[in-house]
């Protein structure tokens, strides 16, 4: 079993009185295997942009109330309402509604515990529940989002980064993060800085950052399952009212997540996904929902948007060579880990050996060839795995 979010610890919160919800939910939990006892069922008008904060209040006390406490996280089967009063919905389901995630004018907002974790359990450990959006413009766009999420587990697709250095010196602020996370990656995943506001016919697109209020020609590129893509501007969250590029328009050319804010951020970094961070823990095999919360330092105005489960670097390539067996891992992080073995998957298991991994990198580990054991490696970090 993978370690962190998954199907069996995933809630999928259904609003009964829209429609689409109802399909789109029906669709989720079949597909990727969601217990019934974690499908919560709500209902609330669903055509507006935003519920109240005291509206909202009742949803959240009758989701938690529901919930299994092996939940770590929500997946949200509707586009709108996507605001609750001056906060996203997605951080208001992980936080509480709390004015502390709320700014008004260009101010900081309240950090994410969550933020750079190496928690498996966010829950468990921090007390949240990370959420996202199974959005889109509309339900056949947003069924073929969770397909491509599904296709995409395991599959180590073979695709490149694309990360934007655009003439809007506004948007534009991420740029300085691209050096770092070439550095960082480099022996990982191709990576391509472009000078330029868009790309346009690339057939191999797995990331794609930039910083633009509207951006041309999304539909003409090819999108990986699992592609993670995501502009830097005011009003990308607000995802059907918007009058610069919404995150839905990422879903609807392919990607399978995206983020945007739906209030006014101003051009804090910190209101937005951190570049290296999301993509180095999705290549070492975090799940969208794990690697895109993580690498926001202030969620609350953001809205993540995509199918939580998605996990295209995860799991584990192996084959068989002589006595031993190789098994590779896309990517680890840099660390101290612990490989552990036990005659069965509930352990007790014991330490073996140990690896210091000093750069970012695929790995390769040669065990011997024995049915009745189980292997894991596990992070010194606390809480990963």
């Amino acid at each position: 079993m993978p370690s962190g979010i998954t199907a069996q610890n995933l809630a999928l919160v259904v609003n009964d009185a829209d429609p689409s919800s109802v399909a789109l939910a029906s669709h989720y939990a079949a597909v990727r295997g969601i217990p019934a006892e974690q499908v919560v069922h709500v209902a609330f008008a669903p055509d507006r942009a935003a519920l109240s904060a005291e509206e909202f209040g009742q949803i959240k006390s009758q989701v938690d109330a529901a919930v299994p406490d092996r939940v770590q996280a929500y997946a949200l089967a509707w586009t709108r309402p996507y605001q609750v009063d001056c906060m996203s919905i997605t951080a208001a389901f992980a936080f509480g509604f709390d004015r502390v995630h709320c700014a008004e004018g260009c101010r900081p907002t309240q950090v994410s515990r969550y933020f750079d974790s190496d928690s498996a359990a966010p829950w468990r450990d921090l007390g949240l529940r990370p959420a996202m959006l199974l959005a889109a413009r509309s339900l056949e766009e947003a069924k073929a989002l969770v397909d491509r999420g599904v296709r995409s587990d395991g599959q180590w697709p073979e695709g490149k980064a694309y990360l934007l250095r655009t003439g809007d010196a506004l948007r534009n602020v991420r740029a300085p993060q691209y050096a770092a996370a070439e550095r960082l990656l480099e022996a990982a995943y191709p990576i391509e800085t472009v000078d330029g506001d868009a790309i346009e016919g690339r057939a191999d697109v797995m990331f794609y950052f930039t910083g633009l209020a509207r951006v041309p020609g999304i539909e003409t590129n090819r999108y990986l399952d699992g592609a993670v893509a995501d502009h830097l501007t005011s009003a990308g969250g607000m995802l059907l009212e918007s009058a610069q590029t919404s995150a839905l328009e990422w879903i609807r050319g392919g990607a399978t997540g995206s983020y945007g804010t739906a209030f006014e951020p101003c051009n804090f970094v910190q209101k937005f996904p951190v570049v290296p961070l999301v993509m180095s823990r999705y290549l070492a095999g975090e799940t969208l929902i794990e690697a895109y919360w993580k690498s926001v330092r202030m969620p609350g105005q953001g809205v993540f948007v995509g199918e939580p489960l998605a996990r295209p670097f995860g799991g584990v390539h192996s084959r068989v060579v002589g006595t031993t067996v190789e098994a590779r891992l896309h990517a680890l992080r840099p660390g101290r880990y612990r490989l552990q073995v036990a005659s069965s998957g509930v352990g007790p298991f014991r330490t073996v050996a140990t690896l210091q991994v000093d750069r970012f990198a695929p790995q390769t580990l040669r065990l011997p060839a024995t049915p009745a054991r189980v292997y894991r490696l596990v992070s010194d970090a606390a809480g990963s795995g």
